[in-house]
């Protein structure tokens, strides 16, 4: 069975993702995996005394994530397609790419917010490093909105 590694931040534009993957999914008879990169300092926070960790903040964001994962991995099975998840912590793109590797995943399906120019330049693009340096093929779907 073949494999599709799905990246999902839970912004607006997982549900289309989400949609496209799956209905992918079924025409190449494979199964979803659903990654979620959450940062590595969560429960970190400055103020007045520096920087403080809380755990409890952490611990309360990490519930959510995986609250959110199981939520989307339950819609992809009620929709007939075998679906996994997994949360890891650390950097977006290094973190996605080797857990595809790992998986031997055969495709990347991410989500293009349609940003470019200036946003790019300072904030970069966890689409356009996938794309980049992926040793498997990236699917791109377009998630921005049709306004």
């Amino acid at each position: 069975m073949k494999t599709i590694i799905l990246p999902v931040d839970f912004s607006d534009s997982s549900d289309k993702l989400v949609d496209y993957a799956v209905g992918f999914a079924k025409d190449i008879q494979a199964q979803i995996i659903l990654i979620h990169v959450a940062a590595s300092d969560i429960g970190f926070v400055i103020g007045d005394m520096g920087f403080q960790y809380f755990p409890e903040v952490e611990e309360n964001e990490i519930k959510f994530e995986l609250k959110e994962l199981n939520k989307l991995e339950q819609r992809i099975i009620s929709q007939g397609v075998s679906c996994t998840h997994i949360l890891k912590q650390g950097i977006a793109g290094d973190t996605i790419l080797e857990f595809a590797e790992e998986k031997n995943g055969d495709y990347i399906v991410v989500g293009s917010h349609g940003r470019s120019g200036v946003y790019d330049v300072f904030i970069g693009s966890l689409t356009k490093e996938i794309t980049r340096k992926s040793k498997i093929p990236v699917l791109v779907v377009p998630c921005h909105d049709e306004h």
